[in-house]
């Protein structure tokens, strides 16, 4: 997918950085959001509450390297579907990845880290991401760049926890019930919360015909 063209004629507030003041705790949830769910909303409150973030950034990308794209809606309406989703104000909803021209992670934290040195940024993904975290490229970057919270999700613990980066960094999991302190302890540092399980899917969603 060509993000130059991801990007025409997407509004101005999509393809800005959200403000963050300096030693602000920001969470980076990243996904295709196709569609974003009540299981992402509870990722994203879940961390805020048990990490102390100040904010939690939903960045919609152009497109997942991993994924195939033949069902994957406009870019646009996944960014109007998680901006209505996404109703805490400290939420904030960004198509941030199409300006930076990468939909890498390990480059999108990078280009972040420059942009907004004083801000203290975690990593925050769904279990479910976990057990194939190991395929991202450069995940390892990942992991020694930014602190790391992964959120249960249904039927994802033990694949997630069994995972290539479980065993390789298990040294480096901060205990549950020190999760609040994870923003501000250096890279590799993870954690595991556990919580309230959502069903819904976007697999599921797509397969039903309702986005």
């Amino acid at each position: 997918m060509n993000l130059a063209t991801s990007a025409a004629g997407l509004k101005a507030h999509w393809l800005k950085l959200p403000h963050a003041e300096a030693g602000n705790r920001i969470g980076l949830f990243g996904g295709s959001f196709n569609p974003p769910h009540s299981g992402h909303r509870l990722v994203a409150a879940t961390v805020l509450k048990r990490l102390g973030l100040d904010q939690v950034w939903w960045l919609v990308t152009p497109g997942n390297p991993l994924k195939s794209h033949s069902e994957l809606a406009p870019l646009e309406w996944r960014l109007r579907q998680t901006g209505a989703l996404a109703d805490d104000p400290r939420m904030k909803v960004t198509a941030y990845e199409t300006v930076l021209g990468t939909p890498y992670t390990a480059r999108t934290i990078k280009a972040l880290q420059t942009l907004r040195p004083k801000v203290r940024f975690v990593w925050v993904m769904g279990a479910d991401n976990l057990s194939g975290f190991h395929r991202w490229q450069d995940w390892r970057s990942i992991v020694a760049s930014v602190p790391v919270a992964v959120v249960d999700r249904p039927g994802a613990s033990l694949p997630a926890l069994s995972s290539p980066l479980a065993k390789a960094y298990e040294k480096y999991r901060v205990r549950e019930e020190d999760a609040a302190l994870l923003p501000d302890l250096p890279a590799p540092a993870w954690t595991f919360l556990h919580t309230p399980l959502d069903q819904t899917s976007s697999t599921d969603l797509r397969a039903s015909g309702k986005r």
